[in-house]
């Protein structure tokens, strides 16, 4: 267990904080890119700082602060001009830079926009997200990863705000044994009181229900690479031998068999974190899918219209798990045994790299080398193709939620239809 000060320092990720000067070491998504093509404003509350994204007439995004600097108006409401965003109470105009580029009310040879500049930072539209940097100069690079530059994949982003504190999502991905019991045992409960007949229930659950016999865990340069035994399993099993990657210091890849995924758990602020699905699905053989012009976006409820954790799928299970322990867990009363010790080493990093940021060093994951950016390649077990089948693709996931699922799994239906041809 922590002490109270110890959990408050490692969950605490506001200015000024230690795990917040770790935090803002990285670049964060903080929107899908579609979502600025109807709105040119929108409200970002990312590591405990109110700020409005904005895209001028241009095509320019910037961050800036919420207030402006003259009479502290929201300028959720400025409007785009062809260079920044203005103020629509006095007309202040201000740059991606934060620099006041017009006071309209003052003498035309004023100088004083000249001494006016608010808080900015900088923001990039790529892989179907805005990114943003909230940290020290230079700024890294944004990670390729190979999920974001895979070619010949069908992407989407889903999203949602998870009323929590972001270390209890990243937990949960270095503690393997819940998929028993949460995604397996409890599944299986919420279906029978659904209703569903017991024998359709254990055959929804019964994947998830194998035993863990072992599991491990090793630091790598990216992070943590987490290993099971499970079911009737040997050590010979890529589970073991491969497992799959916890990328640091806040983003977990699952998947297999064609469907492999991303989820960034970004911090908005102490009590409350926005969680992004970034899916990438691949076809069967050698089809070659449509260019997709843009990543589609979807929202992913939390709680369904009885005002209850939606948990009748294995995402929804998991943010129940992360919120029920409260906005931020009370590390000080848990009671940790063997099989939490993912969660033990986990902790133990944070607290190594966020000393480091602290000293002025740099922490891991922070990518500077071009060359070592063309595609970071992420090993991670192998899964076979499941044969298709309509509404293969929403089983289990935020997909239930995306509007464009159902043309993806029209495309997926023509590729096995021509690898069967072949």
């Amino acid at each position: 267990m922590l002490t109270v000060q110890e959990n408050e320092r490692i969950t605490h990720i506001g200015p000024g904080t230690e795990m917040g000067t770790l935090f803002r070491r990285y670049w964060h998504p903080i929107a899908a890119s579609v979502q600025m093509d109807d709105e040119p404003t929108k409200a970002v509350r990312i590591l405990g700082e109110d700020l409005v994204l904005y895209k001028d007439r241009s095509g320019t995004l910037g961050l800036i602060q919420e207030a402006c600097a003259h009479r502290r108006v929201n300028m959720l409401y400025g409007i785009p001009e062809q260079t920044g965003l203005r103020c629509p109470y006095h007309g202040w105009l201000y740059d991606e830079t934060g620099k006041c580029l017009e006071t309209p009310a003052e003498a035309p040879d004023s100088t004083f926009k000249d001494r006016v500049k608010i808080t900015a930072y900088p923001v990039k539209d790529y892989a179907g997200f805005i990114w943003a940097y909230l940290g020290p100069d230079p700024a890294p690079l944004i990670p390729n990863w190979d999920i974001i530059v895979k070619p010949n994949v069908y992407r989407q982003i889903g999203a949602t705000v998870i009323p929590c504190n972001w270390l209890q999502c990243m937990e949960n991905s270095v503690d393997p044994v819940h998929l028993e019991w949460l995604h397996g045992y409890y599944f299986k409960w919420v279906l029978e009181q659904s209703g569903m007949d017991k024998g359709m229930a254990m055959q929804r659950a019964e994947p998830n229900l194998k035993r863990h016999k072992k599991i491990g865990f090793d630091v790598f340069e990216h992070g943590i690479i987490k290993r099971r035994v499970w079911g009737d399993q040997t050590e010979d099993h890529e589970d073991w031998k491969v497992g799959h990657p916890i990328l640091f210091p806040n983003i977990l890849r699952v998947g297999g068999g064609g469907m492999e995924e991303f989820q960034y758990r970004v911090p908005i602020d102490d009590t409350h974190t926005l969680h992004f699905w970034y899916t990438a699905y691949t076809p069967p053989g050698d089809f070659q899918l449509p260019k997709q012009e843009k990543i589609p976006f979807y929202d992913v409820p939390v709680y369904g219209e009885d005002g209850k954790f939606i948990v009748d799928f294995v995402n929804g299970q998991d943010t129940m798990a992360w919120a029920a322990q409260g906005a931020i867990a009370p590390r000080n009363l848990e009671k940790l045994a063997e099989s939490d010790r993912g969660v033990i080493l986990y902790r133990r990093l944070l607290k190594e790299q966020m000393s480091i940021a602290m000293d002025g060093g740099e922490p891991m994951n922070v990518i500077r080398d071009p060359s070592k950016n063309v595609i970071i390649e992420l090993g991670q077990e192998t899964r076979p193709r499941p044969t298709f089948r309509k509404g293969m693709l929403k089983d289990g996931a935020t997909a239930r939620y995306s509007p464009t699922i159902d043309e993806v799994e029209e495309l997926f239906a023509k590729a096995y239809a021509a690898m069967a041809e072949a």
